[in-house]
C-alpha cells in the first residue's frame, strides 16, 4: 500500500509540473508589434473613441514564461494621440467649440500574461493557437500640444460654465506623463517552433482628464482613455530542462 501510494503521489507531482513546466515550452520571447492607437475622450462623441483621428502604434517587449499558462512582460510602445472636434458635424456644437490636441505617447509598461488554454506545443514544437488575457502597470510620457483658437466665443456666450472652464483648463498644466492600467487579449498562432504571428487589443485605464489638454470646458466628470489594436510577430527561444521524476523503489 506504501509503494501504491508513493506512486499515486509521485505521478500527481510529475504530471502536475510536467503540465506546467513542458520541456517544448519556451523560456523566453520577444515581440513587435504595430497598429492603431486611439484617443477615447472630450473630443469625440463616440464610446469607441476618435476612429477619425486613429494613429499609427508600434511596440517592442519581452516575455519571461513561468509555464504554461502564466508569463511577465515588459513593453514599450510607441504612437501619437489625436483629437478633434472638428471631425465631427453631430452634435453640430462641436463645429463651434473647435478643440483640438495631439500628443506623442511613449509607454513602459509591465504586464502578467495569462493563456487561457496554456501555451501547447505539438510534436513539431509549433504552438498552433493560443488566447491569452494580460493585465499591469505602465507609465506614458507625453507633449501634449492643446488648440482653443478656432474656439467660437460668440455661440457659447449664454453659457458661462464653459467659458469659465475653458479659462480653468488654459491655467491648467497639462501633464508631461501619466499613470497607465493597460488590460487587454489577444491570439497567437504559430508559424514554426521559433515564431508565431499575433492579434492583439489593449485598452488603457488612466486616472486623468487632461490627456487632451481640456476637463472644465468639456466633460469634468469622465477621465480620458485610449486604446490599441496591433497585429504582430513573437521569436521564442530558450527552453525549460525536463522535469525528471524520482526513482521509485520497493
Amino acid at each position: 500500500m506504501k509503494t501504491i501510494l508513493l506512486i499515486f503521489v509521485t505521478f500527481h507531482f510529475c504530471t502536475s509540473i510536467i503540465s506546467g513546466q513542458t520541456a517544448l515550452i519556451p523560456k523566453y520571447e520577444i515581440g513587435v508589434n504595430a497598429g492603431a492607437i486611439i484617443y477615447q475622450g472630450d473630443l469625440t462623441p463616440y464610446a469607441l473613441g476618435s476612429l477619425n483621428t486613429m494613429k499609427p502604434v508600434f511596440g517592442f517587449y519581452g516575455t519571461r514564461n513561468l509555464n504554461s499558462r502564466h508569463a511577465i512582460r515588459l513593453q514599450i510602445m510607441r504612437g501619437w494621440l489625436k483629437g478633434d472636434d472638428a471631425k465631427y458635424d453631430i452634435p453640430s456644437w462641436r463645429q463651434q467649440r473647435n478643440f483640438n490636441f495631439k500628443t506623442p505617447v511613449t509607454e513602459i509598461s509591465g504586464l502578467f500574461v495569462w493563456n487561457l488554454i496554456g501555451l501547447k506545443p505539438n510534436e513539431a514544437g509549433i504552438i498552433n493557437f493560443s488566447p491569452y488575457f494580460f493585465g499591469g502597470i505602465g507609465y506614458s510620457f507625453l507633449k501634449i500640444k492643446r488648440d482653443w483658437s478656432r474656439f467660437n466665443v460668440a455661440h457659447f456666450a449664454s453659457q458661462t460654465t464653459i467659458l469659465n472652464g475653458l479659462t480653468e483648463d488654459i491655467n491648467h498644466d497639462v501633464p508631461k506623463g501619466i499613470i497607465v492600467f493597460p488590460v487587454g487579449a489577444g491570439v497567437r498562432y504559430g508559424i514554426n517552433e521559433k515564431l508565431s504571428f499575433t492579434l492583439e487589443g489593449s485598452y488603457r485605464l488612466t486616472g486623468t482628464d487632461h490627456l487632451d489638454g481640456f476637463s472644465k470646458a468639456a466633460n469634468p466628470n469622465m477621465n480620458d482613455h485610449y486604446y490599441t489594436l496591433t497585429a504582430g510577430l513573437i521569436y521564442s527561444f530558450g527552453k525549460r530542462n525536463k522535469f525528471d521524476c524520482p526513482v521509485i523503489r520497493n
